[in-house]
């Protein structure tokens, strides 16, 4: 019986460690960028259509990004009908179901669990925001933006199908199943659209900037940039104007409290620093205790801003304390509230036995 549970564990151990390399391979795939390898990639869309039991593409059309090739997409003669169901949908759903019969839904949730949704909100989340940066750029009226919008449902994502090529183990080639072309598009390029006689396809991006979790962020440019030069910039994942991030190296306090914008107001307090604004701009403590002190910015139009003032309790090499700003809820009351709140728990939870 311990050898049988022994050899068990060993098997468990090496399905979840090839389940781990396929997740990182399409989280490579999802952040890729640089030109697309178009003759691999125009393979791989002729193998979806074969796939599918259609014919290839009379021919295939190039755009510089996303945008570029909704609005070609938009001025197409002759294409037919968008074959994206066949293409894409069928297939996936029949991957699915195949999994979720061998796998029962118990097994199917886990397996989810260790695939695709490890790289489901992040990649969603960028999905969103190109979806939202085209419909900005190329819709002048709520018809247009609805138009477009139809059109970006056309899409095969690409690269950003990562979750569910990740989840339905997708693999490269002709040996590879029914979602082998979808896989190879994917490694090779980004967006494309399927219509009877012709493809669309859409180049990668050159620059993609993150923070930690994720989300697009760059203070000194654009996070997100395609070769023909559409182009998304944020802060921490807020979408914010060109313009808006040349210029916080000069925001004053003065200018943080005019900025009408309530989201942008946030980002410029935290570019700023809580700790520079609470100084320059006269605030005073609302609350003092043990594990620190309570902080409250009121804004014009918007919700205050509550900070906690902590200092390390481990000192640094050359023995100074470093201080945190840790940003709590509005209906936060007391310090010890705030703190806890960080950990997830109640103030009267809240008893640390060290402080790190």
């Amino acid at each position: 019986m311990a050898v049988a549970v022994a050899v068990e564990t060993v098997r468990t151990d090496l399905v979840a460690g090839a389940t781990g390399a396929v997740v990182e391979e399409w989280r490579r795939v999802a952040a890729r960028t640089g030109p697309a390898d178009r003759a691999a990639a125009e393979a791989g869309v002729r193998l979806a259509y074969r796939a599918a039991g259609l014919d290839g593409p009379e021919r295939i059309v190039w755009a510089g990004s996303p945008r570029a090739a909704v609005a070609a997409v938009r001025e197409l003669t002759g294409a037919g009908r968008s074959v994206r169901r066949e293409v894409r949908t069928t297939p996936w759903a029949a991957e699915r179901e195949r999994l979720h019969a061998r796998l029962g839904p118990a097994g199917w949730t886990e397996h989810w669990a260790r695939t695709g949704a490890v790289l489901w909100d992040t990649t969603r989340s960028l999905v969103e925001r190109v979806r939202t940066g085209i419909a900005e750029e190329l819709a002048g009226s709520p018809e247009e933006e609805s138009e477009v919008r139809l059109i970006m449902l056309d899409a095969v994502l690409g690269q950003h199908d990562a979750p569910w090529l990740a989840a339905l183990g997708a693999g490269d080639g002709a040996e590879a199943g029914p979602l082998g072309g979808l896989a190879a598009v994917a490694r090779t390029a980004g967006w494309w659209w399927p219509y009877e006689r012709v493809a669309v396809v859409a180049e990668r991006p050159l620059e993609l900037h993150r923070d930690e979790v994720g989300r697009l962020d760059r203070g000194d440019g654009p996070a997100l940039v395609f070769p023909d030069g559409f182009a998304l910039h944020a802060w921490k994942g807020m979408p914010v104007p060109a313009d808006f991030l040349a210029s916080l190296d000069a925001i004053t306090p003065e200018r943080i409290r005019a900025e009408e914008n309530a989201e942008l107001r946030r980002v410029m307090l935290e570019h700023y620093g809580y700790d520079r604004y609470l100084a320059e701009s006269g605030a005073r403590p609302v609350h003092r205790d043990s594990t620190g002190v309570l902080w409250r910015i009121d804004l014009a139009d918007d919700e205050p801003v509550l900070t906690v003032e902590v200092v390390n309790s481990t000192p640094e090499p050359d023995g100074s304390r470093r201080t945190y700003w840790l940003r709590v809820p509005p209906s936060v009351r007391t310090a010890r509230e705030g703190v806890a709140w960080t950990f997830g728990l109640e103030a009267d939870g809240y008893e640390p036995v060290v402080q790190t």
